[in-house]
This record gives structure tokens, C-alpha cells and sequence, in this order.
């Protein structure tokens, strides 16, 4: 694992807008001189703020599994003490020791995807892309989530939605995939996306105002990145171990499944004091202005 080169100036791309950004930098409670790890550094909106308060003195160290989420985050980040790694935060032990490192000040762990990720039509994370339905982070590990649906059964495929994406319809969408593969491969994501939407639940989720195939973007996406087991690893060991006594951690979430972890790890009242008894949610106005915002729940606790 080494540091990705540093590119000269820059900033995020147009577009890319960090959630609840007012609300991280107050529970980071951040100074001058500290070690600071995003674990998800994304393109680079949270640490560009972060940054300017831990000083020339302070180190920031940015992970991400997307090589490409690097190279953008290389151009927003110039600064000589941030150092930028393709890694998963399951691994931040590995990465620190690499570094002589023993703990940091703060980690940051934002588990959204980005607008940069959504708009990326070669691995088919938006609803309409006409690229390959890859979603995976790290297209070099793993499996596609193309070739996941293709060799799937009909029960597994309805365990995966079901599981990864709460979707109450798993059955009946899981049924409709298989009938259309047996007609036609589903290689974009345009094609599952209309696949999900002739399954006859599209008028549920109409009702809430979102995409029918939501809930099964995310189960696939989840699946092929591990995504829960990773958070798993984090929350079992690896955040406890690697921050300083005093040291606080921020997650924010973006659904139920990792919410719910990230709530019970902070309830160990042994090893965590919680900073936010309810989860803090964006305002009215930042909801209005980013609507990726709408579900983001973030959630703070000092090590104890």
C-alpha cells in the first residue's frame, strides 16, 4: 500500500457536495497537529475541510478501495501532509503500522457513494447507464454484480435484495430477473433497472418518491463489495485499536443495515462513549440543496 502521487491544486469535482460537512467538523472537534484518517476519502469534499484545522503540523491520511476516487481526491488534496492509500478502512491497522503509526486522533468514515460514483457510466452505478453493471469499488477484486445475477438462483438472488436491500418485494423482482435473463443476459445497468421496474413493483416504490430498483442497486452493490462485512471488521476491532484514548470516531450511514451496526458497536458503554444519543440527520436546507443527503445519518462516539 503505497501513497498515491500528489497532484498540484485542485478541488472537488462540479457537483460533489460532502454531507452533513458542518455537522462532522463539530463532533471531529478537530486541532492543530493531529492524526486524522477518512476512511472513505471519496473525492476528497470532507478532508479538504478537514485540513486547513489540524495545520501543517497535523497528518491526514485518506483511503478509499476506488482507485479512481483516488485520483480525483490526489487533485483536491494537494497538501504534503495528506497522504492518500488504496485500502479498505476494515484494514487501517495494517495501513498505520505501515506508517509507524500507532493510533490516530480521529477517523472519519463516510459510507455513501459519491455523485463522482453515481455518474460514472463504465461501472453502472446509476440507474440509466448503458455501461456494464459492475458496481464494484475495486474492479480489479471480486466478482461483477453482471455475473452475479447471471449465475445466481431465483432463491439467492431474492436472499441477496432481501437482505442487502430491504426490499419487501424480493420474491416477486427476483422471479421477474430470472425470466428476463433466460431471454437476454442483464450486462447494464439500464437493464436491470427496467427488469425491476416490469416486476409490478414499481408502484409501491413510486410512492416514496424513489427509483423502483433502489433497493436492489443497493442489495448488488453491497454484495460484490462486502460491503457490511467490511464494516463488521472495522467495528469489531480495527476502529477500537487504531484510535487514541480520547480519540472520536464519525460514521455516517446511508440505510438501516449499517446504521444498525454502527449504533450497537457505540453502545459497548466499556469501550465507547456515545456523543449523539439520536443519530443527526441534515437540515431542511442542506436536504433541499444535496438530496443525497436525505438518508445520511451520522453518528459520533470518543474512545474510551
Amino acid at each position: 500500500m503505497t501513497d498515491l502521487p500528489r497532484a498540484s491544486g485542485g478541488s472537488p469535482p462540479p457537483g460533489h457536495v460532502p454531507v452533513l460537512l458542518r455537522e462532522v467538523l463539530h463532533y471531529l472537534a478537530l486541532d492543530a497537529g493531529q492524526i486524522v484518517v477518512d476512511g472513505t476519502v471519496g473525492a476528497g469534499g470532507h478532508s479538504r475541510a478537514i485540513l486547513p484545522q489540524i495545520g501543517s503540523t497535523g497528518v491526514l491520511i485518506g483511503l478509499d478501495r476506488d482507485p479512481h476516487m483516488l485520483q480525483i481526491a490526489a487533485r483536491a488534496l494537494p497538501a504534503e501532509n495528506c497522504h492518500l492509500i488504496q485500502s479498505s478502512y476494515a484494514d487501517l491497522e495494517q495501513v498505520l503500522a505501515g506508517r509507524n503509526i500507532h493510533a490516530a486522533d480521529r477517523v472519519l468514515l463516510d459510507l455513501g457513494l459519491s455523485s463522482v460514483q453515481l455518474a460514472d457510466e463504465g461501472r453502472g452505478f446509476g440507474f440509466h447507464s448503458a455501461g456494464a453493471l459492475d458496481l464494484r469499488f475495486d474492479v480489479s477484486q471480486g466478482e461483477p454484480a453482471w455475473a452475479l445475477v447471471a449465475r445466481s438462483s431465483e432463491d439467492e438472488l431474492a436472499d441477496i435484495i432481501e437482505r442487502y436491500g430491504e426490499e419487501p418485494h424480493s420474491r416477486k423482482i427476483a422471479r421477474k430477473l430470472v425470466a428476463v435473463r433466460s431471454e437476454r443476459p442483464i450486462t447494464t445497468a439500464r437493464e436491470l433497472a427496467e427488469a425491476v421496474a416490469s416486476a409490478g413493483a414499481a408502484r409501491a416504490a413510486a410512492a416514496g418518491a424513489r427509483h423502483p430498483a433502489t433497493r436492489v442497486f443497493q442489495a448488488l452493490r453491497i454484495a460484490v463489495n462486502q460491503e457490511l462485512e467490511q464494516l463488521e471488521r472495522a467495528l469489531a476491532d480495527q476502529l477500537y485499536k487504531c484510535l487514541k484514548p480520547g480519540g472520536i470516531a464519525v460514521i455516517i450511514s446511508f440505510h438501516s443495515l449499517e446504521d444498525r451496526l454502527v449504533k450497537q458497536s457505540f453502545r459497548d458503554s466499556k469501550s465507547w462513549q456515545i456523543l449523539t444519543p439520536k443519530p443527526v440527520t441534515a437540515t431542511n436546507a442542506e436536504q433541499r440543496l444535496n438530496p443525497r443527503s436525505r438518508t445520511a445519518k451520522l453518528r459520533a462516539a470518543t474512545r474510551l
